[in-house]
C-alpha cells in the first residue's frame, strides 16, 4: 500500500471512526483502525463488534493494500502533524506503516488486515431515506430517555417503527417515555420494528452533524443489523434483541388540566428550580391554578441545607387546579428538545403521568412519571 492524503482529511476521518474502536477487548485487532485503498480513495474502518464505522477520504493511491494500526497512536500522531500532505507506505513483510509529513516521520507496527472483522453492507432491500436534519431532530428528542442501566437491555435501545409513510422512534427508562415521529416519502413496503442501541444513534447524531441531504437506512433482520449511509460515511450497528414495551399504552389519552406555557420561560424556571432541587432527589413542585381565560404556574424547589426557590409563570390553563411534583432533570431534558415557542403540559392527578407536547407540533410527545410529595 502506498497512498498520500492531506493531514486535515486524515485527522477528520480518524475522529469519525475513532469512537467505534474497542476500548477493552480480548481481540487486539479491535483496538486498531483498518486503513485500506478503495476505488482511488482511502477507507478507514473501526468496530467494537457492536458498532462499526466506515469513512472514505480523498487520497492519491499509488499502490493498493490494507493494514490495521493502533487507533490511539495513529490519531495522536496525525493530530500532531502540520496541515500538509502525508505520505504513507506499508512494509508488508513486517506489517509496518511508514508515515512522512513535512520533516516528520514515523513507523507504526500494525496487524494484518485479514484479521480485522469485515464491516459489510446489508444486501436486504428494506430501506428508507430520511432527511439528515429530520433524523438528527428525532434522535435528539428520544435518545436521552433510553435507560443506561443494563439490567433491562431492551430499554437501553430505541424502538424504531418504519413503514412506507412514516418513521417513529420511542425510548423509555421506566420513569419517562419519549416518542418522535416523521413522515417518509419512500419507506419500505413491509412495516419493520427494530430496537437500535441508543449509543449507536448517539454516534450517528455525532458523525452526521454536518451532513445534508438524505441518510439511507437499511435493515438486515437476518443478520440482526441496521445500516446508515450518508456522504462518505457508513455506520452499522447490531440490533437489541427482545420485545419493547407497548409504549402506546403508556401515553395517557385524557387529562383534567392542560397548561400552555412559553417554552423558553418554562425551561429557564425549571433550570433555576433544579439548582435547589439537586439536594432533594431533584423534586420540583408545580402548582397550577386556572383564572378565567388565563392562569398561572408556580414552580418551587427546596433544599434543607441551602434554601428554596419559587418562580411564577403566566399560563393558559384549562381545567382543574392541581399540585404535582416531577423530577426537574426529566422536564429539563424534554424542554431542551422542543423547538416550538409554546409547550403544553397535560396532567390528570398528582399520581398520574404528565404529558409534554409542543403546541402546533404533533411529531413529539414526552410522558414523565410524577414524584411522591410528602405532606
Amino acid at each position: 500500500m502506498k497512498v498520500s492524503c492531506l493531514q486535515e482529511n486524515l485527522a477528520r476521518g480518524l475522529s469519525i471512526v475513532g469512537r467505534a474502536v474497542a476500548t477493552r477487548s480480548t481481540l487486539p485487532v479491535l483496538a486498531n483502525i483498518l486503513l485500506s485503498t478503495d476505488a482511488g480513495r482511502l477507507k478507514l474502518s473501526a468496530t467494537n463488534l457492536e458498532i462499526g464505522i466506515n469513512c472514505w477520504i480523498g487520497a492519491q493511491v499509488e499502490q493498493e493494500g490494507a493494514v490495521t494500526v493502533p487507533a490511539r497512536l495513529l490519531t495522536e500522531f496525525v493530530n500532531s502533524l502540520p496541515a500538509e500532505r502525508i505520505d504513507m507506505e506499508l512494509l508488508p513483510r513486517t506489517q509496518t506503516l511508514n508515515l512522512k509529513c513535512s520533516r516528520f516521520e514515523a513507523n507504526i507496527r500494525g496487524i494484518d488486515a485479514q484479521e480485522f472483522p469485515p464491516i459489510i453492507i446489508p444486501e436486504e432491500d428494506s430501506r428508507a431515506n430520511i432527511p439528515a436534519e429530520v433524523l438528527r431532530r428525532m434522535i435528539d428528542q428520544v435518545v436521552f430517555a433510553a435507560a443506561t442501566d443494563e439490567s433491562r437491555p431492551v430499554l437501553t435501545g430505541v424502538l424504531a417503527e418504519v413503514s412506507a409513510e412514516s418513521l417513529t422512534f420511542a425510548a423509555a427508562d421506566g420513569y419517562r417515555l419519549s416518542v418522535s415521529s416523521a413522515s417518509l416519502e419512500n419507506g419500505p413496503e413491509t412495516p419493520l420494528s427494530l430496537i437500535i442501541p441508543a449509543r449507536a444513534l448517539q454516534e450517528l447524531r455525532r458523525i452526521s452533524a454536518e451532513a445534508e441531504g438524505a441518510v439511507q437506512m437499511l435493515v438486515a433482520q437476518s443478520r440482526n443489523q441496521v445500516f446508515f449511509h450518508f456522504d462518505d460515511i457508513d455506520l452499522i450497528s447490531q440490533l437489541v434483541e427482545g420485545t419493547f414495551p407497548n409504549y402506546k399504552q403508556i401515553i395517557p389519552t385524557s387529562y383534567n388540566t392542560r397548561t400552555v406555557l412559553d417554552t423558553g420561560e418554562f425551561l429557564k424556571a425549571m433550570r433555576m428550580a433544579f439548582i435547589f432541587a439537586r439536594d432533594s432527589s431533584n423534586i420540583v413542585r408545580l402548582q397550577i391554578t386556572p383564572n378565567g381565560g388565563g392562569g398561572r404556574l408556580v414552580i418551587s424547589a427546596s433544599s434543607a441545607e441551602y434554601g428554596d426557590n419559587v418562580s411564577e409563570l403566566d399560563a393558559v390553563v384549562e381545567g382543574q387546579p392541581i399540585e404535582i411534583a416531577f423530577n426537574a432533570r426529566y422536564l429539563i431534558d424534554a424542554l431542551n428538545v422542543i423547538d416550538t415557542e409554546q409547550v403544553a403540559l397535560e396532567t390528570r392527578d398528582p399520581s398520574s403521568p404528565g404529558v409534554i407536547r409542543p403546541v402546533d407540533g404533533t411529531d413529539f410527545v414526552h410522558v414523565v412519571m410524577p414524584m411522591h410529595i410528602s405532606r
